[in-house]
């Protein structure tokens, strides 16, 4: 059996000074660094609409950030980006690398076929580790959909989902409401799948003559 090939490690300071120079955004994970995906222009139009629907309704204490925005997570060393981060309160940065946010409140990812499953799961798992993180906003671009997860006092997660045009989700920590026919306007959604035939089912009797024959 051949040898296994270590992966190279990075430290933080070599992620940050190869991002300071690529065109492309890029997370570390655990001295890895690992290359994001491209967002599409259906994506861009839902992030610009929402950053635009949120940010009218925030109070002077909050402010917002795009996507363009470094998350450090330390608890699980963790550099993102999400597609919208709300801070409430004065923001917090690390101590030596000034431009990594260490305190979103809210947080939106608008999902794709290529990051849904991150989104949703490993992602996800290390937001939770987030102590300032009171809200997290998984956003569809292909159907009027946004699930929100919502921290409850013993520190777990309630899940709440708005589907359709003509339903609107509430955050509370923010006082902000989202029709979700404001933030898909103008938004065409692919055609849905066409529905499956109808599954024939198999008697026992079937296998019984095939085995007398």
């Amino acid at each position: 059996m051949g040898a296994t090939l270590a992966l190279p490690q990075f430290t933080l300071e070599d992620y940050l000074a190869f991002e300071e120079q690529s065109a492309d955004k890029h997370e570390f994970w655990n001295g890895q660094i690992f290359a994001m995906a491209g967002a599409s222009p259906v994506h861009n139009q839902i992030c610009f609409t929402l950053a635009m629907m949120v940010g009218r309704q925030l109070s002077s204490q909050c402010r917002g950030y795009s996507s363009d925005q470094k998350i450090r997570i330390e608890a699980a060393d963790l550099n993102t980006y999400a597609d919208l981060t709300i801070v409430c309160g004065e923001p917090n940065y690390h101590a030596k690398h000034h431009a990594l946010l260490l305190n979103p409140r809210v947080i939106f990812e608008v999902l794709s076929p290529a990051t849904a499953a991150y989104d949703r799961g490993e992602k996800w798992s290390c937001y939770q580790q987030l102590p300032s993180l009171t809200d997290y906003l998984l956003v569809e671009q292909d159907r009027a959909q946004i699930e929100h997860y919502i921290l409850l006092p013993d520190g777990g997660w309630r899940y709440v989902r708005a589907a359709g045009l003509e339903s609107a989700l509430t955050i509370g920590s923010l006082n902000c409401q989202l029709p979700l026919s404001e933030i898909y306007n103008g938004i065409e959604f692919p055609p849905l799948p066409p529905p499956r035939s109808t599954i024939q089912l198999i008697n026992e009797s079937w296998f019984s003559s095939e085995d007398k024959s």
